[in-house]
């Protein structure tokens, strides 16, 4: 391992070297980034997901540096410019700006007007005044009038050309505008004048300025949306008189002379013409990998919160997916999340079928011993939970409102026409929303996160990092929950540690074949499963009733042998202990610790012991939303309702509050104290109170308070 390598991670995430090198080592090996976390703690020195991962990502930029460097240094060693103090720059340097500064200059150029300056033999002249000689120069100027040069005054334009070439390629020059940015830089964006009217939701963006480093992500996003739908325009700027004086007293010695003169035109046309627009640019792209970062961010704290959500379980359930003029379709599910039955009832307008509606459900109830409803939240949802509501059944099921964005994505898949080739997508759909409900985590992670409608501008940040963070979410989720191997689906098992879709597929298929997996190590029967693999993956599947207990805990098989030397020193079997409780808690740990196993993995084995097959994410509850109202025309103004968070962004909290729109909850109504972002005070499918502030009808926008309704 490179232990400048180390020492430069280390300096930039203030991780200690050890931890460092430890990590990447367990990454040269295979290992990933949920069994780092959870399995080599005494290695890490308990380093988070996040912290590990990080590690990754910095270890990639630098590999990807050293690359850049190689590429660099071969390109001026072509040009015959590579002289052992350049090559020594090169290498010593560790930051992505400077080193294309200093490459720069060597970069192959398509014709400039400096370069055509230089064709025509002005270079001389640019040296003279660069170099701010004493003599006439306007004499000097004469000299390099030619059949290319005509005039006195193009001499000197040419000169200035060049000059200003050089003034943009000097790393220092360069450093000291990045500064002035860094502090001063404004972002200003005006409306297009000729499609004002279009851009009306655009509107509080036609006249703004701002500071760059202090603009909000998704203030800086809209405006971004904005310019490339082509109603705004955006510009990254300093004050140029500020900046021109500054780099006039760097650059020149003799301000009351003629090359004074010539050099501060020069440092006018280089800001201008070159300087800003590329500086400028930089500091655009930094600012959108800033805001990106937030808004991905925000969005993988929802998508996380979403697919932890906690489960009802397996239970028999029946799902609508409502509907008016198309009925609202029903599916029954039993508890391994099986359709059963697909049915379509009428209960609204304009059929109206209501006595015919209420004998269908009576009887799936009856028969199928139904536990609960799932009924999906979207058009005729408020409706159709009143009218299950309003039914006399057998048993008295729960009622469940479910969150269907992107249930309709999910319909139209490949997954879905794989599963049901033989139903239609409201069928699926249908049969979606019923599963998110029995389990939340197995059914989303069918779905592209970007379709659950969660989050801010997920379509307008930077679309690879954004896969790269959601899928690390999906994948930190699925090994923190544990997977039931004999129950789980091939598309939730290829987001186990270290399995894939090839040993997720297989998986499904040996169990298809053989029947049920009774302990952890079968899983070396299946095809391609090596021994890495199953390191990697084993400690995230759960075997229910199986042969050894510990398959049913987050217990590594490397350390059933510790778990029976605890059980020894309590003279009980494994079996026995896992089952007493006190037992458990008296176990004194520093007895077993090794050199290989130290304390952080022993308590991490003591929690498994007490809790076997615990599923982290709780349970889930029905919610009850006002019954008296269904739409935006039942809202008033200063009415207390409840609601559900379903979505939090850096401005605020959107809340469901039974009716189709989401009412939105601002950033500063939502507590009385400032925040500065909303998840400090909320969390996704949080109940809370809300007080109708404002009603837009004709936008269908309702605004909330939470803290008005305290």
């Amino acid at each position: 391992m490179d232990s400048l390598f180390v020492e430069l991670i280390s300096s930039t995430l203030n991780i200690s070297g050890k931890s460092i090198h430890n990590t990447l080592v367990l990454f040269g090996e295979g290992a990933t980034v949920p069994f780092i976390a959870r399995y080599r703690k005494e290695k890490t020195g308990s380093l988070d997901e996040v912290q590990i991962a990080d590690i990754k990502k910095e270890f990639d930029k630098l590999n990807a540096l050293v690359k850049r460097k190689e590429t660099i240094i071969s390109a001026i060693k072509e040009q015959g410019k590579l002289d052992p103090s350049l090559k020594s720059k090169i290498e010593d340097c560790w930051d992505s700006l400077l080193l294309e500064d200093i490459y720069l200059p060597f970069k192959k150029k398509q014709k400039t007007k400096a370069t055509v300056a230089k064709e025509s033999g002005l270079e001389p002249l640019a040296n003279f005044i660069y170099q701010q000689r004493r003599g006439d120069l306007f004499s000097e100027a004469q000299k390099f009038v030619s059949s290319k040069v005509k005039t006195e005054e193009d001499a000197l334009q040419g000169a200035r050309y060049i000059i200003a070439e050089w003034f943009s390629e000097q790393g220092e020059i360069r450093e000291q505008l990045r500064d002035l940015f860094k502090r001063h830089a404004i972002i200003e964006s005006k409306v297009v004048k000729s499609k004002k009217e279009q851009a009306a939701k655009f509107k509080q963006y036609f006249e703004l300025s701002e500071r760059l480093d202090r603009i909000p992500s998704h203030r800086f996003l809209a405006m971004l949306r904005g310019e490339s739908e082509g109603f705004l325009r955006i510009k990254i700027g300093i004050d140029h008189e500020r900046t021109q004086h500054v780099l006039e007293r760097r650059l020149i010695k003799y301000r009351n002379s003629d090359t004074g003169d010539q050099l501060a035109e020069t440092i006018n046309d280089a800001l201008k013409r070159l300087l800003y627009p590329s500086i400028s640019n930089e500091f655009r792209k930094g600012a959108k990998e800033k805001a990106d970062k937030e808004a991905i961010d925000v969005f993988v704290k929802n998508l996380k919160q979403l697919l932890l959500a906690a489960p009802l379980g397996s239970k028999n359930i029946l799902a609508l997916d409502p509907g008016f003029k198309t009925g609202c379709k029903v599916v029954l599910l039993n508890v391994n999340g099986e359709l059963v039955h697909n049915d379509t009832i009428f209960p609204h307008p304009p059929q109206s079928d209501y006595q015919k509606s209420v004998d269908s459900i009576s009887k799936l109830v009856s028969k199928f011993k139904v536990e609960a409803f799932a009924i999906g939240n979207g058009t005729a949802g408020k409706e159709t939970y009143q009218f299950i509501k309003s039914i006399k059944l057998e048993n008295n099921p729960e009622v469940f409102f479910v969150n269907e964005s992107g249930a309709s994505i999910y319909s139209a898949s490949k997954i879905a026409r794989e599963e049901f080739p033989d139903k239609d997508v409201t069928v699926r759909g249908a049969v979606s929303i019923g599963r998110r409900l029995m389990d939340p985590l197995a059914e989303l992670v069918k779905i592209d996160p970007k379709s659950i409608g969660v989050g801010q501008y997920q379509h307008d940040v930077n679309q690879s990092m954004l896969k790269e963070s959601l899928d690390a979410t999906v994948v930190s989720c699925v090994n923190a929950v544990g997977i039931n191997l004999n129950t789980a689906s091939e598309h939730i098992l290829q987001y186990v540690s270290g399995l894939g879709p090839t040993l997720a597929k297989n998986i499904i298929e040996y169990r298809s074949e053989i029947g049920a997996f009774t302990e952890r190590k079968e899983l070396m029967k299946v095809p391609r499963m090596g021994k890495k693999a199953f390191e990697q993956a084993s400690g995230f599947l759960r075997i229910r009733d199986g042969k050894n207990v510990l398959d049913n805990t987050g217990v590594h098989p490397e350390s059933y042998t510790v778990v029976k030397k605890m059980a020894k020193s309590k003279s009980l079997e494994m079996e026995q202990l896992i089952r007493d409780t006190e037992a458990i808690k008296t176990l004194d740990l520093n007895k077993f610790v090794t050199n290989d196993v130290g304390l952080p993995t022993l308590k991490d084995i003591q929690k498994e012991l007490l809790r076997p097959g615990l599923d982290p994410r709780g349970e889930a509850r029905a919610f009850q939303f006002s019954n008296t109202i269904n739409s935006i025309s039942d809202l008033s103004l200063g009415m207390i309702l409840p609601g559900v968070v379903n979505n939090l962004t850096k401005f605020g909290a959107f809340v469901d509050i039974g009716i189709k729109e989401s009412g939105m909850v601002h950033i500063s109504e939502i507590a009385n104290r400032f925040i500065k972002d909303p998840a400090e005070e909320l969390q996704l499918n949080q109940e809370v109170q809300v007080k109708v502030i404002d009603i837009d009808k004709e936008r269908a926008r309702v605004s909330l308070s939470i803290k008005q309704a305290l």
